[in-house]
């Protein structure tokens, strides 16, 4: 059983082991890279050797101005997606959207907000899991049904989606975008079964008879001009909320969008939970037969906001205390702890507390830098790590360092940080990974209370 693992540095070649018997534990599902590493020369962005499986979703029921709403709340959301944004908003008659290819305030501003008129409205920040860079694909995603506009905001990754749109091309369906979330709308389009349901309960008819046919994790969100559907899949794998904002109701992938707004928390829109805000009020349903919990552990590791509390535990003492626990279990002489910034400060704070060995920010991350580099030569290595992270020379010269992060997928970023902190003069340097084997075990019992993870 894997405890974490080690880069131990002297004066040979840096080495890998494991810091007790066992596998070397790399990643969970979701890192696929295998092959050999990049050439010296590729920039290697930081932020690319992290599983991208997040991104963030918000919507706003009764509150004036929605958009705007919506806009700060993806805004406190970025850190789930940089690739693009949308909103769409209602005005009780129909649906407008506005989006676009990068960070939320490159793609809004005050004219575009201004356009936006309703008290309803839902929101996106979009990481590629499946389907290309495109503005096509940046959602939420708007059709017009026999009843009337639909928008749908989806995070989450569908995995039998390539089976359901070879299905439905066959039967005729025609695709727009490369994007999995484009099957449930093709799969709502298709429901019998809402057909024959009234117009007021034939929006939820077609959300649950599409989502009962797929597989994978889904928290989504679905406005009309009179209602907002909030669903989540049965097994809760990715985190869904629920606060209220004066008389209206809010949704959000994290409680830290609420902040920002002033919205006051409520709860969790439950595994397999379906929840319909409307002019009547709040209704909620379980269309979804009942299965074991299996919400995604790397929420607390690394995608998630550590002011964010996600089911129902605190980001940052989820992440101080997997700190404490590596110190306990991986016992080493060293002169300071330096985190990897900045998923990786709350698990240093908590190894230095519980080791006593000194904490010190030995690495600076550049707020500055934006995903794309421009390509170095040959004679410059590893820029895409020194462009964001800068070493403090004067800490490192001549130590033993404890360098704590959170992850690893292909292993592209630690072997460069590594080398980077040998050529500033580190004596020895062990890397420990808050993700691990054993780590994940000891998680799942720390919240065992709440859900069971994977």
């Amino acid at each position: 059983m894997t405890i974490g693992f080690l880069v131990v540095l002297g004066p040979s070649r840096p080495r890998i082991r494991t810091s007790t018997c066992g596998r070397l534990h790399m990643s969970c599902s979701g890192g696929h890279d295998n092959g050999p590493s990049r050439l010296e020369a590729e920039v290697v962005n930081p932020d690319d050797d992290k599983l991208k499986e997040e991104c963030g979703v918000f919507g706003a029921w009764g509150v004036p101005d929605a958009a705007r709403a919506c806009y700060y709340g993806i805004h406190a959301l970025q850190h789930r997606g940089q690739e693009g944004a949308g909103i769409v908003a209602s005005d009780g008659e129909y649906l407008k959207e506005e989006k676009g290819l990068g960070l939320v305030s490159e793609v809004f501003n005050e004219n575009l907000l201004q356009s936006l008129p309703g008290s309803s409205a839902i929101a996106h920040n979009r990481y590629s899991t499946a389907g290309g860079k495109n503005v096509k694909n940046v959602q939420p995603f708007t059709v017009d049904f026999r009843e009337g506009q639909v928008s749908i905001a989806h995070n989450g990754n569908l995995t039998n989606a390539v089976v359901l749109r070879s299905e439905l091309e066959l039967r005729g369906s025609i695709f727009t975008t490369s994007s999995d979330t484009e099957v449930v709308l093709h799969l709502m389009a298709g429901s019998v079964h809402a057909s024959r349901s009234s117009q007021a309960f034939g929006l939820q008819r077609r959300v649950a008879d599409a989502l009962n046919r797929v597989e994978g994790a889904f928290s989504i969100l679905v406005l009309v001009k009179d209602r907002l559907v909030a669903v989540r899949d049965p097994f809760g794998f990715r985190p869904l909320v629920m606060g209220r904002l004066g008389t209206g109701v809010v949704f959000a992938s994290e409680t830290s969008a609420f902040d920002i707004i002033g919205a006051e928390y409520v709860r969790e829109v439950e595994p397999g939970e379906m929840v319909v805000v409307n002019s009547d009020g709040t209704q909620s349903s379980s269309p979804f037969p009942r299965q074991r919990r299996r919400a995604c552990v790397f929420e607390h590791i690394y995608f998630s906001r550590p002011s964010s509390a996600v089911f129902g535990r605190s980001v940052y003492m989820s992440r101080y205390r997997f700190g404490e626990i590596l110190a306990g279990v991986s016992q080493v002489d060293a002169d300071i702890v330096v985190p990897v910034p900045e998923s990786g400060i709350p698990s240093a704070l908590g190894y230095a507390q519980a080791s006593g060995i000194p904490f010190q920010m030995a690495i600076m991350r550049s707020s500055y830098v934006g995903r794309t580099f421009i390509q170095p030569t040959q004679s410059i290595r590893d820029i895409g790590v020194k462009l964001k992270l800068s070493p403090v020379r004067e800490l490192i010269e001549g130590k033993s360092l404890v360098v704590v992060d959170d992850s690893i997928v292909r292993g592209t970023t630690s072997r460069k940080i590594v080398r980077m902190l040998r050529e500033c003069g580190a004596r020895e340097v062990r890397y420990i990974i808050t993700e691990s084997g054993r780590q994940l075990d000891l998680v799942n019992r720390m919240l065992a209370s709440r859900a069971d993870f994977v």
